[in-house]
Order: structure tokens, then sequence, then C-alpha cells
């Protein structure tokens, strides 16, 4: 990608005017949070990257009314919004199956699919420069990965079946997502509870202490009376036996992640499937932010379609993620939009420290744009909602089919540019940080 020739002055002022925009009421309320956040950020230029999702559409907004491979269909499916590396994982489906996919939903939205790719392709290329790969090595990555997607793309475009386009399961998986998996299945629901909780007076309540933060009775109705609200949004399939719904305790919670700093939250503890208190279940209530690639989407049919921004969350995670947490519904609390979900004990993120060798990189890599594409053709005419009312997968397939060779060039070019990008403003952020630049802090 092009990239303007700013001093390391000027590119201060704008990363610090777009963090101002993204993250200024959350830093004026909680500015403890945005320091653990912002130190997280500065330990490497792809923990950087993973919390600048805003500057990242800011540069990327020239492109919003068009594009290489947009047209009025392709610059209008459901995202993810923050396609990189990381953000694949293992999670229990509402079959009981272990998946291997794409996870994390809070930046979902409806926008141009190139978005996510030039996102994850940048991501490669930043995990690609910290392992010591070459550029050479980096380019073929960035091609193995779109020569995957587009193959993914073109399959279910034209009809492949279940069994020829298999998720990735403990039966189909190999290699480093085989090995999340089968960590994703040795763990278990008594684990987690044994993490969170302890049994007082035969009933199983959670522990202080931890980041548990106890409610006065004011909050705790406040979010008893959210949780009733959330009920009534999720599917009837979820609510097989009403008193899996019975709340046993409720705690606060504040986010000081890379995504999640300031952000206020509960966990809920629930009776769960059964009598047995090792059938628990922890879910999770938490305010949804806005999402950075919706500042620079205009359409108003988009904004429009959604309540609030749990409400966007969900409806985006249902559209984007075949059979989705069965506990993923959303609510309002102090008049913000909350995403409820469970807190799962089978859920594992890919991690890249241990993926080393070039040959597994590249087949990890590839296997990262199989599940994109299949997130992609998920989401459509076919997932229940009207906002995309066609086949995502036939438009992408057009739209590629269009210029083939420029595809996995258009996405390489980007990589190398973006990534260089990053790298900069990286060390640009930190001077900033630790210079005392960043206002509130």
């Amino acid at each position: 990608m092009s990239v303007p020739q700013l001093t390391a002055e000027e590119r201060g002022e704008q990363i610090l005017s777009v963090f101002g925009t993204a993250f200024g009421a959350l830093l004026a309320a909680d500015p403890a949070a945005f320091r653990v956040k912002f130190r997280k950020m500065a330990g490497s230029a792809f923990a950087f990257y993973r919390g600048a999702a805003s500057l990242f559409y800011a540069d990327l907004d020239q492109e919003q009314h068009g594009g290489p491979y947009l047209d009025e269909r392709t610059a209008r499916v459901w995202i993810h919004g923050d396609l990189h590396a990381e953000n694949f994982g293992t999670y229990m489906d509402a079959n009981g199956r272990l998946v291997f996919n794409v996870n994390d939903f809070d930046e979902a939205y409806v926008g141009p699919f190139t978005w996510d790719l030039k996102r994850l392709s940048a991501s490669l290329a930043l995990i690609g420069y910290a392992k010591a790969l070459s550029d050479g090595q980096i380019t073929e990555l960035v091609r193995i990965c779109a020569a995957a997607y587009r193959e993914r793309i073109r399959a279910l475009a034209t009809g492949a079946k279940n069994d020829e386009v298999p998720p990735f399961t403990l039966d189909t998986a190999d290699g480093p997502l085989l090995d999340a998996l089968r960590v994703a299945r040795s763990l278990t629901r008594f684990g987690l509870l044994e993490s969170m909780t302890e049994i007082r007076d035969f009933e199983r309540r959670f522990t202080a202490g931890g980041g548990a933060i106890e409610l006065d009775a004011a909050t705790r109705y406040k979010v008893l009376a959210a949780f009733d609200g959330y009920l009534e949004t999720l599917p009837e399939s979820s609510l097989a036996r009403p008193d899996s719904y019975r709340v046993k305790d409720v705690v606060g919670r504040r986010g000081i992640g890379i995504g999640s700093a300031g952000l206020p939250s509960y966990n809920i503890l629930l009776e769960g499937t059964s009598d047995a208190l090792e059938n628990d279940v922890v879910i999770y209530m938490k305010q949804a932010q806005t999402p950075a690639v919706s500042r620079h989407v205009t359409d108003r049919a988009v904004r429009e379609y959604f309540q609030h921004e749990g409400h966007r969350t969900v409806i985006s995670q249902r559209a984007l993620q075949a059979h989705a947490d069965p506990w993923l519904g959303w609510t309002e609390l102090d008049g913000a939009g909350q995403l409820v979900a469970e807190v799962s004990p089978y859920a594992v993120d890919l991690d890249w420290a241990d993926i080393d060798d070039p040959a597994e990189i590249a087949a990890t890599v590839a296997d990262l744009g199989r599940a994109a594409a299949t997130m992609h053709a998920a989401a459509d005419d076919e997932s229940g909602h009207s906002l995309v009312p066609f086949s995502t997968e036939r438009a992408i397939d057009a739209a590629i089919a269009a210029d083939e060779e420029g595809f996995g060039e258009l996405l390489v070019d980007f990589a190398h540019g973006y990534g260089a990008r990053a790298r900069a403003d990286h060390q640009i952020f930190v001077d900033l940080f630790r210079n005392g630049r960043i206002p509130g802090l």
C-alpha cells in the first residue's frame, strides 16, 4: 500500500487523534485500565497492531467507496472486523462438537470483504518478521493464504458439500490446529469452575478476589434485570431446561485486556444443565464496544439495522459463525448494549509461540485462509438476516475471477506496506506513551 510521507511527529499526532476518538471516553472513565492496555500494546509491533484496529481502518478510509474486487455486493458483506492471525481458536459448538475457527467477534460489522483479508495479511507479515522470515518468505505465506481463501470460496460458490469442505475438528484438522483442539478436549467444565468458584453451604459461589468485584445491592438488581432481558434474546433451542438459567451468584469484573480495557463486565453463575454442581455454567455480560470499522462505513441501512452494539455483536457472530454458542445473546444495562456469552472451558487460542518451522507456518496459514473463506460464506442470504440478501461466496468468487492473478499480489503488497507501517507506528506509539504524550494518562 502507498504510505504518505509523514514525519514521526506528524504520524504521532495522527495516532493520538485516532486513539482519542476511539478510546477517549473509556480512557477518561478508567485511565488505569488503559495504562495496562497500552503497556501490553507497547510489548511488540504485533501487540500494537492488535490493539490499533481503529488506526488500521482510519488508514483504509480512502477505500470506502471502492477498490479492487469491490462492488455493490462485495463491499457490503458481513466481516469479522479484526481478522488477525491470533483471532483463531477453538470453541464447543451448539452440537457439542469441538471446532477450530475464527473467534472474537467484538469488531464484526458489514463492509468490504477485502478489509478482513488485508488485516489478516498484514498480521502475517508482522508474525513473519518477528520470526525473522525473509521478505520473500513472507510474500510466499501471504500468497499461500490468499490461494487457500480463493480455493475455498470457489468450492463453496460452486456448491461443494459439507464433506468436501469440512470444518476443522478433531477428525479433520492437523498440525497446530489439531494441537489446539486436543488441548481444548483435555479441558473440563469442572476445571474452569474450580478456578473461579468454591462450594459454600452446599452451593457453588464465586471465589472472592482474583479480579472479582463484589456488587452492591442496587448494581446486583440492575444486572439481574438485564439478565432477564437477555433470556428473551436466546433461540428457543437454548431454553430446553428452564432451571439452567437459575442464577446462583453475580460478581463484577473490569476489562484490562488489549481489547476490553475500561469496559465494565460481570460474571453470572448459573445452575446449568443439571442439578449436579459440576455442570454449573459461568456466563459473562460485558458492555459491547463501537467497532472500529463502523466509523468508516457510511451506509445508513447498516447502522440502523442494529438496536445497539450488543445486538450488533451477537447478530454478526450468529451470521459469521455456524452453530454459535447457545448461550450467546444480548441485553441492555444503564442504557448501554451488552454482549452475553458463556465463559467457555473449551476455548483455546492458536498459539504462534512454537510454530517456527517454515513448512508448518505455511500449512497453518493456508488453514487460516480456508477458515476465513468459510466464515465469509456462512454469512449471507441463508443466515436468516436481511442485511446481506445474496450469496456472499458467489459474489466474492465472481469478483476474484475477474482478476485471479492480481488477488494474491494485492494482499502481498498490502502486507509488506502495512507491516512496515505498523512496525514504525509501534515505535512512535512507545515514544508517545513513555514520554507522557497520551492525554489522560
